[in-house]
């Protein structure tokens, strides 16, 4: 049990916790919860476990939860430490228990001694007892006076308690800190800490006084709801605005905590929806609270989208393989790399293949398979082909780690039972070859299996067959060339006669001729009828239909400005939040991809900057400071993007200086000289400009693909969608969502402002026609609106 718990609904949900635990395997379930129930009473009624002679009366609270049976030393020993964190709280609380009403046995065995005041209290009750009843009531007054003498403390009555004083001045300066916001007010209203305790704390609360003297030291601030709850009082009882202490605090953003959530919740689930629960939550009733609780978990934890509910059950289904022994793209390929960010893919933003299978991967593959599986990446990724053989075109490293987690989960769904949830094939793991890929069968089960599953076909079943057709090839394809391959191919039921086997065998090519044209007919056919399984602008809808979505988006970055934590009080939430503001506003000014932008290396002022030849080798860009220009500066070679080769770069490099605009190289500098350092701790330096929260678990400051995603990811969480039961957000409507979508803002607002496609492609680094068809859905009145602008002008020089 933890100490110093100071609200009396924590030290409940623990004890339950407490009692499910320790009590319930070793008493029967009634017994469990009538000493349950005993023990939250305790709780209750601020009252502590019963003592004999110095010891546990055991058979007090024997009689109290009403056992049927005598208590066993196992069940005495499991209750022990319940019973000690009950004293220990009555004791760091400090508040004195009421007196219950004792039972018989108490009775008999516990005698308090008297004290002298309590003697002569006695006696003048005695004898104002004995008093004659016809005495007038003045003698009678007399006769009390007389018997029972003063027990009031000396000095002054107290004055009474006013709830709302008049200041003695007034207010003529409006502190900054809560600290000397609080000690100021109290001053205004010439009262002291203890008698403002006196009057905002209800009689039976467990706020003690020793907690406002540290608000006004500074040692303490308010965090639980139950000291917020105080904080309102103090603002109710001062006539200030609601809210006017808790906008000073050094970390406003910060999550209280205390909310009655329930004990079904996990401690991780309720850090997160701590964040966005309002401060009056446990004080609602349950069918509000409940609402609340849905919606947070519905909008802003997982999405409010049909992709979204469709990827929240299709991960707890796991069955892909995985390839441990075969890594790129900065870690080893488990099918999971690949969340909902797609930036890497080897395909046009346009048709970017993601799946939320790609989330499983339990199954180690067979060594056979592993082996395949290396081979081809070494064919596809190599500088050179290797003697023998021919190839058109070859991976990257994202591309490669893509492939091999995508033919892992074709391999998965082979290999997964029928009667599971997945229903796969249940083909035994130890057949499992490429040389299965050149049959029709195998790939025409796959994409039917993947078409139940969701409900319509989609582009990743044409982009599945287009690796296919690539593989067969002929004179480049990688199956063609390695007719070994067929030596472990089984027979499956229905997928793979044996009849299909002895053909491919007697004439290798023809058999991979004949998949080619099947494939090539099928990804047509599916193209035909494919749908989008995902709408990729819905997460930021709310942005793209305001008449400025950059100004809108650029809200955001406001919201955590204002909200921005005291550096000196909490240096690591500070570095996180200078770290959030510049993930956005560099997004918003650069408009990279996810990869070139978690991946930009920094060069502090003072360093000698890495030459382009260098950034050319590691296919990474870079922040340096510009003298000349005086002003930070990206440069990026044009190999490190994705689409290198289009005629946006014409060879050359990406070079910008970034505008020193609302505080921008404000908190860049502060990051570069102070932040970054808190983040990284003892952990090795990247030498990437962003870096993680390095922890006793962390084995990499670097940000891979999936977390830069969730970092991303929790800031708008955090910062960017409206909370109407809390007041904080800065986009009403707006959803989670990854890096990409600050492209699609930029691309977006300047289609808005010009309505042309050329300059849209300016601010992503792309060409007009993929801006053309990534935007297609540009608004028809945003079009009517510029022309009409330009026409208007003529009426408004009239």
């Amino acid at each position: 049990m933890r100490k110093h718990i100071a609200s009396p609904q924590t030290l409940q949900r623990m004890i339950t916790q407490f009692c499910q635990v320790r009590i319930a395997p070793v008493a029967t379930q009634r017994d469990c919860q009538n000493i349950r129930g005993y023990l939250l009473s305790l709780i209750a009624r601020h009252m502590r476990p019963p003592i004999n002679a110095g010891r546990t009366d055991w058979r007090q609270i024997a009689d109290d939860c009403d056992l049927r049976q005598e208590m066993s030393q196992a069940l005495k020993r499991a209750m022990q430490p319940g019973l000690d964190a009950i004293e220990r709280w009555m004791r760091d609380i400090g508040e004195a228990e009421p007196d219950p009403a004792p039972s018989r046995r108490t009775q008999r065995t516990q005698q308090q001694p008297r004290t002298p005041v309590a003697d002569r209290t006695a006696r003048a009750k005695r004898a104002v007892k004995d008093v004659p009843s016809s005495r007038s009531p003045r003698t009678l007054r007399n006769t009390v006076s007389t018997a029972a003498p003063s027990l009031s403390k000396p000095g002054p009555d107290p004055q009474p308690i006013d709830p709302f004083p008049e200041p003695l001045f007034s207010q003529g300066q409006d502190p900054a800190s809560f600290q000397e916001a609080l000690s100021y007010q109290i001053r205004r209203f010439g009262e002291t800490y203890y008698r403002l305790h006196k009057a905002v704390v209800h009689p039976g609360e467990a706020f003690d006084k020793t907690t406002l003297l540290s608000w006004i030291t500074g040692m303490k601030t308010p965090r639980t709801l139950e000291s917020l709850a105080i904080l309102n009082r103090i603002e109710a009882r001062y006539r200030l605005p609601q809210g006017y202490f808790k906008a000073k605090l050094p970390h406003a953003a910060r999550a209280a905590s205390g909310h009655d959530v329930g004990s079904d919740i996990g401690p991780a689930e309720r850090r997160r929806l701590a964040w966005h629960l309002p401060d009056d939550f446990n004080s609602l009733p349950h069918a509000k609270r409940e609402e609340i609780l849905e919606w947070v978990r519905r909008v802003i934890i997982t999405g409010a989208t049909d992709y979204r509910r469709y990827q929240a059950a299709a991960v707890r289904q796991r069955y892909a393989i995985r390839f441990p022994g075969i890594a790129y793209g900065g870690g080893p390929s488990t099918s999971c790399n690949l969340l909902t960010s797609v930036d890497d893919t080897d395909e046009d933003d346009v048709t970017s293949i993601e799946d939320p299978d790609l989330l499983s991967g339990v199954i180690d593959a067979p060594p056979a398979l592993a082996m395949e599986m290396a081979d081809l990446v070494s064919f596809k990724i190599s500088t050179l082909t290797a003697l023998g053989f021919q190839r058109h075109g070859v991976w990257g490293e994202e591309t490669a780690s893509q492939k091999i987690e995508h033919l892992g989960l074709m391999f998965g769904a082979l290999a997964a039972a029928p009667s599971s949830a997945v229903r796969g094939r249940g083909v035994p793991l130890s057949h499992l070859t490429f040389g299965m890929l050149v049959f029709p069968g195998i790939w025409d089960w796959y994409v039917q299996w993947r078409e139940r599953r969701r409900g319509f076909y989609t582009a990743w079943e044409v982009d599945m067959l287009s690796v296919a057709l690539s593989l067969t090839r002929e004179g480049t394809g990688w199956l063609r060339q390695h007719p070994e391959l067929l030596q472990r191919v089984r027979a499956v039921p229905g997928l793979i006669s044996q009849a299909e086997i002895d053909d491919a065998r007697n004439d290798w090519h023809a058999a991979c001729e004949r998949f080619f044209q099947y494939a090539r007919h099928r990804s047509k056919e599916i193209q035909r009828v494919m749908r989008v399984h995902r709408d990729p602008f819905e997460p930021i809808m709310p942005v793209l239909e305001a008449a400025s979505p950059l100004a809108e988006y650029r809200k955001i970055t406001e919201e955590i400005v204002q909200r921005m934590p005291d550096e000196r009080r909490y240096p690591r939430a500070a570095a996180e939040a200078v770290r959030a503001f510049l993930m956005l506003r560099l997004g918003l000014h650069l408009g990279l991809r996810q990869k070139n932008l978690r991946q930009l290396l920094l060069c502090p002022r003072g360093h000698f900057p890495r030459s382009e030849r260098r950034l050319q080798e590691l296919k990474r860009g870079e922040l340096r400071w510009n003298d000349r220009e005086r002003g930070w500066e990206v440069l990026i070679p044009a190999n490190a993007f994705k689409n290198a080769h289009s005629s946006f770069f014409g060879s050359k490099p990406f070079r910008l200086i970034l505008p020193d605009l609302l505080g921008l190289y404000t908190h860049l500098d502060a990051y570069v000289a102070r932040h970054r350092s808190v983040l990284l701790g003892n952990a090795r330096d990247p030498e990437t400009f962003f870096v993680k929260t390095v922890k006793t678990t962390s084995k990499d400051a670097a940000y891979d693909q999936t977390t830069f995603y969730e970092a991303w990811r929790l800031t708008i969480q955090r910062y960017g969608i409206y909370n109407p039961y809390t007041g904080r957000g800065a986009i009403e409507g707006l959803l989670p969502h990854g890096p990409h979508n600050v492209r699609d803002v930029l691309a977006t607002h300047i289609l808005k402002q010009t309505g042309s496609y050329e300059q849209a492609s300016y601010a992503i680094q792309d060409t007009p026609d993929m801006v053309a068809r990534h935007y297609g859905r540009f608004l028809p009145q945003d079009k009517a609106a510029l022309a009409a602008k330009i026409l208007n002008q003529v009426w408004q020089a009239a």
